[in-house]
């Protein structure tokens, strides 16, 4: 069987698709723009990004303000005035930038957009361009027919989230903090979209916390010289059996918080009882409904960019390694001791990036209305708490005191597993999931 052709390029310039509405067309357009962030400040940056959603917000009657941090690095402030001036402004956020991709891997271009088996594909169509077109599709329905969202929104499409955040909401709280004044709770991305359970059940899981973050780069030294002699010390060997033992280590699992209000509801809603002492066993048991915790449960640490030498024959003198690390939280200490007993004393760790966790209420108002708006669009649907292994711009504006939910809701067909897609290869997203968000967000941001 000879292989299907691999797209090595774009498609040109088409039209938009005809088969959905204005989501499907904005996250159309925002797709076939690249924005790749490859967290080493290279990159197209998110200008053509940030240029194209502005347009969106003055279509719709809002004044955007669009920043830049550095050259290319730019995001989009915006604020709707809501009917009820005395409620506390609601921070919207997402990002603008994706992750890197290789394009001889997918089966249709990531830059292409294209409308295929009800779906657009594209880097960035669940993380996190679809959720961004769903909010300016809603933004802009409410400048056509007059209607207003309860409490003010303040908008900020952001650069930079795959990397640190330090060109889009690190620079946005610091010298952008005015366009945040009022706001003590948020929504973001990862969480909201739909988990099959069962022929007409599903959960929703709404993030109200995420793991901790510590990135780390990783240096080892040692003598150069010629390849063909003795070369005790190697920089080469001492980091890659630092990294073995650091990739072997079992970390103990442990139940926080979120990760046991997500197991409780689960039990409710899936009729079962969750062993909490075999998580991971049951995590497996529970199938898509497991995957929600499995990753939750225990600290890790993921070597994953390794770069030493230049010539065979020569034995270089420094060996680099760059590891994710991420901890629950209250265990930063402890995680952080253990790295550095596995590494042992001859690698010299440093951080990229360490942030802290964030906390959402489960029991709160807010999330009460996620839900109650998940349910009148989807009455076989249930929100859930869950604690993302990930991270977001969440920790950033955690710290400035406001509540950060990963909320961007999306209904998706049992074959679309959302955590697969995320930085993965044939993202996409369906037209028909798109609408069902702009309707949940339109319920929620309506009332709330």
């Amino acid at each position: 069987m000879t292989a299907a052709p691999r797209p090595a390029e774009p498609p040109a310039a088409d039209a938009a698709p005809s088969g959905g509405g204005e989501a499907a067309r904005i996250c159309h357009g925002l797709l076939r723009i690249d924005s790749t962030n490859p967290g080493d400040g290279g990159g197209p940056g998110e200008r053509a990004a940030a240029e194209y959603v502005a347009e969106l917000l003055t279509g719709a009657g809002a004044d955007p303000l669009l920043v830049e941090a550095a050259p290319r690095r730019a995001s989009v402030l915006a604020r709707i005035p809501g009917s009820e001036p005395s409620l506390a402004p609601l921070l919207v956020h997402g990002h603008l930038d994706t992750v890197p991709f290789d394009a001889a891997d997918w089966s249709r271009h990531p830059l292409s957009g294209e409308l295929h088996d009800g779906c657009l594909w594209g880097r960035g169509a669940v993380d996190m361009k679809g959720t961004l077109a769903m909010t300016l599709a809603l933004v802009r329905s409410w400048a056509r027919s007059g209607r207003r969202p309860r409490r003010d929104l303040v908008l900020a499409f952001l650069a930079d989230e795959e990397s640190t955040g330090e060109f889009g909401a690190r620079y946005v709280a610091t010298r952008h903090r005015d366009h945040l004044d009022g706001c003590r709770e948020a929504i973001g991305e990862s969480g909201g979209f739909s988990v099959p359970v069962g022929p007409d059940r599903r959960i929703y899981p709404v993030a109200v916390g995420e793991r901790c973050t510590a990135w780390m780069r990783l240096t080892a030294t040692g003598p150069a010289g010629h390849g063909s002699r003795a070369a005790d010390g190697n920089a080469v060997a001492t980091l890659v059996h630092a990294l073995s033992r650091l990739a072997a280590h079992s970390w103990p699992t442990r139940l926080t918080p979120p990760v046991e209000a997500l197991i409780a509801a689960l039990e409710r809603v899936l009729g079962t009882t969750v062993d909490r002492d075999r998580l991971e066993a049951e995590a497996a048991r529970l199938g898509r409904a497991g995957e929600l915790f499995a990753h939750t449960v225990r600290n890790s640490a993921n070597p994953t960019v390794l770069a030493a030498g230049h010539k065979v024959n020569v034995v270089p003198g420094t060996a680099r390694a760059q590891v994710d690390g991420r901890y629950l939280p209250g265990t930063r200490e402890e995680f952080l001791e253990t790295v550095d007993r596995l590494l042992g004393p001859g690698v010299a760790r440093e951080f990229i990036n360490l942030e802290d966790a964030v906390a959402g209420d489960p029991a709160g108002p807010a999330f009460r209305a996620m839900a109650d708006a998940l349910r009148a669009e989807d009455p076989g649907g249930h929100a859930v708490p869950y604690l993302m292994s990930g991270g977001t711009d969440a920790k950033t504006f955690n710290r400035l005191g406001i509540v950060c939910y990963g909320f961007a809701p999306l209904l998706l067909g049992t074959g679309l597993n959302y955590q697969q897609m995320f930085h993965g290869v044939d993202e996409r997203v369906p037209v028909a999931g798109l609408e069902f968000g702009v309707r949940v967000l339109d319920r929620f941001l309506g009332s709330y």
